[in-house]
């Protein structure tokens, strides 16, 4: 710097609070950034071989989606094009959502909730091959750390993403810790995105997993989130359909117990083992459960 130079000492003024300010930001989890992707740009090589979609995501169907769980089986990755046509299809959808989904069955209906699949899609597969592909009489709910870990995140996640486009009222997906920028940085799938597709494609994922819903709640009675119990007594589910969720998890609130919070056998709230939120014994969900008129049992 050239301290006596007032234009570059007020440029260097200028990006030292810009840097203070965007530093800030992450701290508190913010983040207002958007990911610039020309989708009609993207050209489509005449060497690709898999599934395609003409001029809208409205071709996605039962069979389109089947097809592409077949291309990726055999080790092949669907187009950026296609891909980013279908992030951002699916971010509409979920931006509409509220942070708690109200999912409602009837009583003989059944609805299959499924766990952490950490980018294993064979395991995903399995799934579907043993408790049959989505549809409308057979929903599901992917509850959330959908990538990471594993070698085939990408396929995972477009995949669900794929089927939430096909049926959007009867495939559900929360929002899990691992669909956090600051993890999955960490845990596999940005480098997986990067030998894929690109740094936009991974930033792109990331501004989509900001609008997943995080929790939903079966019937008024069951309620799913991918962490657990809050930190603090009387929270109501209203509270968290209310809650802001298009951004980056701080340290504390609702949205980050949503994501982080465990379960213990010993009664109380006690510091969690994971340096965020809370673990909570049976007592603090027994509370939750009859505040909101919850039932204990599915």
């Amino acid at each position: 710097m050239q301290p006596n130079n007032k234009d570059a000492r007020e440029k260097y003024e200028t990006t030292s609070k810009e840097h203070r300010l965007r530093q800030l930001q992450m701290c508190l989890g913010y983040d207002d950034s958007k990911v610039d992707i020309k989708i009609e740009d993207i050209i489509v090589e005449p060497s690709y071989d898999g599934p395609k979609l003409e001029k809208s995501t409205d071709e996605i169907n039962p069979e389109w989606v089947k097809s592409l769980m077949q291309y990726q089986k055999d080790r092949k990755v669907l187009h950026k094009k296609y891909a980013c046509m279908i992030i951002k299809k699916a971010k509409e959808i979920l931006e509409h959502n509220k942070s708690l989904v109200d999912i409602h069955r009837e009583d003989e209906e059944e609805i299959t909730v499924c766990g952490d699949i950490h980018g294993q899609y064979y395991d995903l597969l399995n799934i579907f091959e043993i408790n049959g592909a989505p549809s409308e009489s057979n929903p599901y709910l992917f509850n959330g750390d959908f990538i990471d870990r594993g070698s085939f995140s990408v396929e995972v996640i477009m995949t669900l993403l794929s089927w939430k486009i096909c049926l959007p009222n009867h495939f559900f997906m929360s929002r899990g810790n691992h669909e956090t920028k600051n993890l999955n940085k960490i845990y596999g799938f940005e480098g997986e995105v990067k030998a894929k597709y690109d740094l936009k494609v991974y930033d792109l994922f990331n501004e989509l997993f900001q609008y997943l819903p995080l929790s939903h709640c079966i019937n008024k009675k069951v309620f799913v989130t991918h962490g657990g119990i809050f930190a603090k007594d009387g929270v109501k589910l209203d509270d968290i359909r209310k809650t802001k969720r298009d951004k980056e998890p701080g340290d504390e609130g609702i949205m980050v117990d949503c994501l982080w919070s465990d379960p213990c056998d010993i009664a109380g709230r006690h510091p969690s083992k994971r340096g965020i939120s809370v673990m909570f014994g049976p007592d603090v969900t027994e509370r939750f459960l009859a505040d909101n008129d919850l039932s204990k049992y599915c």
